[in-house]
């Protein structure tokens, strides 16, 4: 920076020389800015973990570019409202000058800054005007989590439409992979061996790599069924259980029914969580707890319960504005216990003292549950740990063992139905979660009627502990109780002791049979399913319709409490009737 130039910067920043040498970054953010300043790529993608540092890196590479006057503006891209000011303040610290106010009105900014932070939906709505502003100047674009210029066809354009003039533009994300097919914008696509075109970072550092460096914390996934009961539309009282093979429908319906505030299952894991939190504190004094909603009206019953569980008001964040934003700060600043939102926090929000999280949503996708769990995993000191609470959903524990698996952006990738169900739904959710009172788009469909839960078991490092364990008893206690500073490795063998201890507590031999007669009883269920879910289509009937008439021609009770005797003679039954013996 030339002399004259630092002479006009205001006392609040700092000289952008201030940042020293490389050897204050991370290895990882070191390593990223050799291969960045050696190739001085127009477009360069840097994939890394949440918690790992993005920001930091791509701020030295725009002091760089900025020493050396090969930008002479830069333009932050940021999926939200908060982001922008988080990235502003980031920027202040090592001397650039980001007005985060700018709005399209404007036009312009003030001279007092090199550049601006702006939404992908701010750019979205005025694309030639960026584009002329990108134009104006040398231009250094920095687009955060760039996978939303994915999320729908015309933001996509409206991205490559106002930065294609960029000189240089430097795109981010922690979550590369998506579960919709639409190209994000100045991402390389190459075809791996399978023929599929995938995206290609030119930097990655990923989740296991950042565990093994220290930068993030290990993750204990603390699972919860139960029994749901629910009233569907067609006045059928139905009754699962959470983790127990069930088709997708009741599936979708049971975990809607764990989150209705007005059931058993949402307090019980949120005293559960609450407890886990107050172990976490004894080692880390300010730690805090964050719970994931699906909606506003459900953020405000949580934010209640917590506060009759704790005695202390929880700090709410219902949607993306300025008081929002204040409110997250406080929050991040303090050493309150917990923060209730719906999704704004879920992605790049940066409060690194969360420590416990509760997945109370019904979002379902990869993507999210990354973000999601990416709130909890910034290390600060190392020994920390991170412990998420999940409804006991195959699909969630599924996202949870598949973390430090690395992913990227398939171009071309065929969707199983599945996906493409599951990604509908999580369509509906978003929508609704847009309106201030808004709940589940298909809560119409049913009417939840009651709820409990049950400690199910840890996932930890793609491995099960506590299979098992009642819940208030002594197993969940041990689980609970693990101390808030601990090294991975002793993650690890702490919960394999407890795992001894829990075993010989339930008299080993027994606890094992228990084990495997409840396993056996799952896959009798999981064929019942299946035969009834074959012949309702054959019918053309509900699947609530042939669950009730094998139950009235077998007897017993409902599904959820029969006996493996009872549902394999359900089984029996229905192969009968497919052959048309009634």
């Amino acid at each position: 920076m030339s002399t004259s130039a630092a002479s006009h910067l205001p006392p609040a920043y700092p000289e952008r020389a201030a940042w020293g040498t490389a050897g204050k970054l991370r290895a990882w953010q070191a390593s990223a800015l050799e291969a960045y300043l050696t190739e001085r790529p127009r477009d360069f993608l840097a994939v890394a973990t949440p918690g790992a540092g993005k920001t930091t890196f791509a701020l030295r590479v725009a002091t760089e570019l900025l020493d050396r006057g090969e930008v002479q503006r830069i333009c932050v891209v940021a999926p939200t409202e908060h982001l922008k000011t988080q990235w502003a303040e980031a920027a202040a610290k090592v001397g650039i000058r980001i007005d985060p106010r700018f709005a399209n009105a404007q036009g312009r900014h003030s001279r007092d800054f090199d550049g601006v932070a702006v939404t992908y939906a701010g750019v979205a709505s005025k694309p030639l005007l960026h584009r002329a502003r990108t134009e104006a100047a040398r231009t250094l674009v920095i687009l955060d989590e760039v996978h939303h210029g994915g999320d729908a066809l015309s933001w996509g354009q409206a991205v490559r439409d106002a930065f294609e003039p960029a000189t240089r533009r430097l795109a981010l994300t922690g979550t590369p992979f998506r579960s919709d097919t639409a190209a994000i914008p100045f991402v390389r696509y190459e075809m791996d061996a399978e023929g599929v075109l995938r995206s290609s970072a030119d930097y990655t550092y990923g989740y296991a790599d950042a565990l093994r460096d220290g930068v993030v914390r290990p993750v204990l996934f603390l699972s919860y069924g139960g029994t749901m009961r629910w009233r569907t539309k067609v006045g059928d009282e139905l009754e699962a259980r959470l983790g127990e093979p069930l088709t997708q429908d009741v599936t979708k319906q049971a975990w809607r029914t764990a989150l209705d505030p007005a059931g058993d299952w949402i307090p019980s894991v949120l005293r559960a969580a609450d407890k886990r939190l107050t172990e976490v504190r004894r080692h880390v004094e300010d730690a805090g707890g964050l719970v994931i909603a699906s909606d506003q009206r459900s953020a405000r019953s949580y934010a209640k319960q917590l506060r009759e569980i704790t005695g202390e008001a929880a700090t709410v964040v219902l949607s993306d504005d300025a008081g929002a934003s204040a409110r997250i700060e406080e929050f991040a600043e303090g050493d309150s216990r917990w923060m209730v939102a719906v999704r704004m926090v879920s992605e790049g929000v940066d409060v690194p003292r969360l420590a416990v999280g509760v997945y109370a949503t019904s979002t379902s996708t990869p993507l999210f549950f990354a973000q999601a769990v990416g709130r909890f995993v910034r290390a600060r000191r190392r020994g920390e740990t991170a412990s998420v609470f999940l409804p006991n959903v195959p699909l969630l524990l599924g996202h949870a063992g598949s973390m430090e698996l690395e992913r990227d952006h398939a171009l071309n990738r065929k969707e199983s139905d599945e996906d493409q169900l599951w990604s509908e739904e999580d369509g509906l959710v978003a929508a609704a979660q847009a309106d201030e009172g808004a709940s589940d788009d298909l809560e119409g469909s049913y009417e939840a009627i009651g709820s409990d839960a049950e400690f199910d078991h840890v996932l930890f490092d793609a491995e099960q502990f506590g299979l098992g364990g009642m819940p208030g008893s002594e197993d969940e206690d041990d689980y609970l109780g693990l101390p808030g500073l601990l090294e991975p490795d002793q993650v690890a063998t702490l919960l394999r002791e407890r795992q001894k201890t829990q075993v010989g507590r339930g008299g080993g031999r027994e606890r094992a049979e228990a084990v495997s007669a409840h396993r056996a009883l799952a896959e009798h269920r999981k064929e019942l399913n299946k035969l009834v879910s074959a012949y309702a289509q054959k019918k053309g009937q509900p699947h609530a319709v042939v669950h009730a008439e094998l139950r009235r021609a077998s007897g017993g009770p409902e599904l959820a409490t029969a006996t493996s005797e009872q549902v394999r003679e359900r089984i029996d039954t229905i192969r009968r009737w497919f052959v048309g013996r009634r």
